[in-house]
């Protein structure tokens, strides 16, 4: 895979942060829009070199896991690809993955956190609550691997060590999908073992699940499509985009970082430079317009329009927007 480029041609502006009508600031960053035959339908900046896919890749470490021997229910298998909102059906769908493996809490080696919901966080705090390694949004991807280990008698002590036979496992399905081989292990915000591939490589990958008619890859994508709510959360752009697409599935990380596909093998992938989460949906949203995906039969169009939209404030009232410019 190239190395890493860094130069202005890699990274284009890909949004402008419009206030007042004032462009008084700009994203970098590459996008990638995939066929249904796999073949690169059209790019914007260096698509090719590796990334750092950060939560985006939980469907495939769940694909690996599965084909391991996990065996859940739709709901907890979608848990298990989650970046959830510490809202309580999250929490309570954790703790069911790991009391079915004959677990607690105790075992979870996320770093312990509040809720990304804001109403969730609050709702603990008023609790008297603090900060949990169950409330972790990565949570839901532990207990998965816990139970995982269970299942094939390996040792739940140590399984975010690269080494391990899980993430071994991980890293084997992960190179096969994306059809690269892994550049760069690194290490997720959740301490997990984080795996590099090319904005192409991760489309690739979820092509893969999105169009599979059978087999451990049709199992996670069916669990995502029949609970999208349990991947993020009940206010995340990501399930609104999931109903408004039919058959689509997808999965946004961190420093801005969102792949989906279609049931045909079509899929998109980007990624910005500064990371910041609130461009992540309005570049999806214009990689669908303009892959045409807008006017087809099913589609909401006005819900996708919708994800996409980033008001600025002035004063308490709208005065700007962040806008796609690719």
């Amino acid at each position: 895979m190239p190395a890493a480029d860094t130069s202005a041609a890699a990274r284009p502006i890909v949004a402008e942060i419009v206030r007042s009508g004032f462009v008084e600031g700009h994203h970098y960053g590459s996008l990638v829009a995939l066929g249904a035959d796999g073949s690169v339908d059209w790019s914007v900046g260096a698509v090719d070199v590796p990334v750092l896919p950060r939560s985006s890749n939980k469907p495939v470490q769940a694909l690996a896991m599965v084909e391991h021997g996990l065996d859940l229910p739709d709901d907890l298998l979608a848990l298990a690809c989650a970046s959830h909102s510490g809202e309580p059906f999250h929490v309570e769908g954790v703790r069911r993955i790991l009391a079915g493996a004959g677990l607690d809490e105790s075992a979870l080696q996320t770093p312990a956190d509040y809720p990304l919901d804001d109403g969730a966080r609050e709702d603990v705090l008023r609790a008297g609550g603090t900060r949990a390694p169950v409330l972790m949004n990565c949570s839901g991807k532990h207990a998965a691997m816990l139970a995982t280990c269970v299942v094939n008698g390996w040792d739940t002590a140590t399984y975010l060590d690269p080494q391990h036979p899980l993430q071994q496992a991980v890293l084997a399905t992960f190179s096969r999908l994306t059809g690269e081989p892994v550049d760069t292990v690194a290490i997720d915000g959740c301490g997990a073992p984080l795996l590099s591939t090319s904005l192409v490589g991760l489309a690739r990958a979820f092509a893969t699940l999105a169009s599979a008619g059978g087999g451990p890859e049709r199992r996670v994508a069916e669990a995502i499509r029949r609970h999208p709510e349990l991947v993020s959360g009940t206010t995340r752009d990501e399930l609104a985009l999931h109903r408004a697409v039919p058959g689509l599935i997808g999965k946004a990380g961190a420093e801005s970082c969102y792949a989906v596909a279609l049931p045909d093998g079509r899929a998109w992938a980007l990624k910005t430079d500064d990371g910041a989460p609130r461009v992540r949906p309005v570049l999806m949203a214009e990689a669908l317009r303009r892959s045409g995906l807008l006017e087809e039969d099913g589609v909401d169009a006005e819900a996708v329009e919708a994800t996409g939209r980033h008001t600025l404030l002035g004063g308490g009232r709208p005065v700007g927007e962040i806008r796609a410019a690719f």
